[in-house]
C-alpha cells in the first residue's frame, strides 16, 4: 500500500506450532506493505535451551522498545515449572485489558449465524495474579488459622484480589471500547451473589461507570447463567466485561461457538504496550505437520495493525480471509477441508491482491 510511515514490531514465534503459524502471518502481513520492520526473539523451549530461561531479558527489552509485539503461542508447564509466561508478560508490562473478538466467518463449523461477540477480559487480578501457598506453608497456616476453621488444615489457598482501580480501568475499557466501535451494549459479568466482596466491588464500579455511557446499553449477567444464555442464544450479546478467571473461560467457549480456537484472535492491551497473539495453544503434537489453521494468528495481526492506526490494512486482510474461507478451495481440517495451512495461506495472498 506503499506507506510512508515504519513501524518496528517485536516478533515471538513461539513453541510447537508457534513459529510455522507466526511466520504465514509475516509473510501475510509483509504483503500488506504496511512497513513493518520484525525484531525477532525468541522465548519458550527454544529459549530455555539456549538460555536457561523461557523468557530471557532480551524479549523484554525487545518489547518494552517498540510497544508492540506479535507473540505465537508457548507451552505452558501443567501444575510445576516455570509460571505461564503469558501471565508474566501481562504482569510485567501491565497489559490489564484481554481482548478476545469471537466472531462467525464464512464456511466455519458454527451452529450460530449473526455471533459477533468481543469478550474482554481483566488480565491482571483476581484468581490468575499468582498468589498461592502450598499446603504446609506458614503462610497457608496462617489463613486457616484466621477462617474459624472453615478451611481444612490439608488444603493448598489461593487468594482471589480485585481492586477498585483494576476494576475501573477495565469497564472503562470496555465501554470506550464499544463507543469507538460501534458497539451497542456492554454487559458485565460477575458472580457478585456469592462473591459479594471480590465481585461485588467490580459490579458496583460497573454500576458506577456505566450510566457515563448513556448511548450505549448496560446489562448485568450472573456468570453460570451467561454461560448457558451463550449456548442457547448467543447473537444477543456484544461486548462482554469480565474478572480474569471468568474472561478466561466464557472467551474458550465463545471461540467454540464461532468454529473454535483456529479462528480466535487475541489482544493484550496496556496504556503503553500492546502484546497480539492467537488465544489457542502451541499444540506441541501437530509440531512441524503444517496442519493447524493460522488463522486466530492472522486475525491477531488484523488486531495490531487497527492498534497502529492502519485501519484501511486491516479491513484488506480480513476481506481476503473471508473470501478464502467464503470460496472454501484449501481450508485446513479444523474447518473441514485438507489442505495444508501454507495452502491456505497461498489462498489468502492470491485474494489479498484483489483488495490492495
Amino acid at each position: 500500500m506503499g506507506k510512508s510511515k515504519r513501524y518496528k514490531i517485536t516478533l515471538i514465534p513461539g513453541d510447537g506450532v508457534g513459529p510455522e503459524i507466526v511466520n504465514i502471518t509475516r509473510n501475510i502481513i509483509d504483503r500488506l506493505g504496511v512497513g513493518i520492520e520484525w525484531e525477532e526473539v525468541e522465548a519458550g523451549e527454544i529459549a530455555i535451551e539456549k538460555y536457561g530461561t523461557p523468557l530471557p531479558e532480551s524479549v523484554i527489552e525487545s518489547i518494552q522498545r517498540n510497544k508492540v509485539a506479535l507473540k505465537g503461542p508457548i507451552t505452558t508447564p501443567i501444575g510445576s515449572g516455570f509460571r505461564s509466561i503469558n501471565v508474566t508478560l501481562r504482569k510485567k508490562f501491565d497489559l490489564y485489558a484481554c481482548v478476545r473478538p469471537c466472531k462467525v466467518y464464512p464456511n466455519t463449523k458454527s451452529l450460530y449465524p449473526n455471533v459477533d461477540i468481543v469478550v474482554i477480559r481483566e488480565n491482571t487480578e483476581d484468581l490468575y495474579s499468582g498468589v498461592e501457598f502450598d499446603i504446609g506453608t506458614a503462610e497457608a497456616k496462617q489463613i486457616i488459622s484466621l477462617s474459624n476453621n472453615a478451611i481444612p488444615e490439608d488444603a493448598a489457598i489461593t487468594i482471589k484480589f480485585i481492586s477498585r482501580r483494576g476494576s475501573e480501568r477495565i469497564v472503562r475499557f470496555a465501554f470506550e471500547y464499544a463507543k469507538k466501535c460501534n458497539r451497542k451494549k456492554v454487559t458485565v459479568v460477575t458472580k457478585a451473589n456469592i462473591m459479594k466482596y471480590t465481585d461485588g466491588l467490580f459490579l458496583q464500579v460497573a454500576r458506577q461507570i456505566a450510566p457515563l455511557y448513556p448511548e450505549i446499553v448496560y446489562e448485568e449477567m450472573l456468570i453460570d447463567n451467561l454461560c448457558m444464555q451463550l449456548v442457547q442464544k448467543p447473537h444477543l450479546y456484544d461486548v462482554l466485561v469480565l474478572p480474569n478467571l471468568y474472561g478466561d473461560i466464557v472467551s474458550d467457549l465463545c471461540a467454540g461457538i464461532v468454529g473454535g480456537l483456529g479462528m480466535a484472535p487475541g489482544a493484550n492491551i496496556g496504556d503503553e504496550i500492546a502484546i497480539f497473539e492467537p488465544t489457542h495453544g502451541s499444540a506441541p503434537k501437530y509440531k512441524g505437520m503444517n496442519k493447524v489453521n493460522p488463522t486466530a494468528t492472522i486475525l491477531s495481526a488484523k488486531l495490531m495493525l487497527e492498534h497502529l492506526g492502519e485501519y484501511e490494512a486491516a479491513y484488506s486482510l480480513e476481506k481476503a480471509v473471508i473470501k478464502t474461507l467464503q470460496e472454501g478451495k484449501k481450508l485446513t481440517y479444523d474447518l473441514g477441508g485438507g489442505s495444508t495451512n501454507i495452502e491456505f495461506a497461498e489462498e489468502i495472498l492470491r485474494n489479498l491482491e484483489l483488495f490492495l
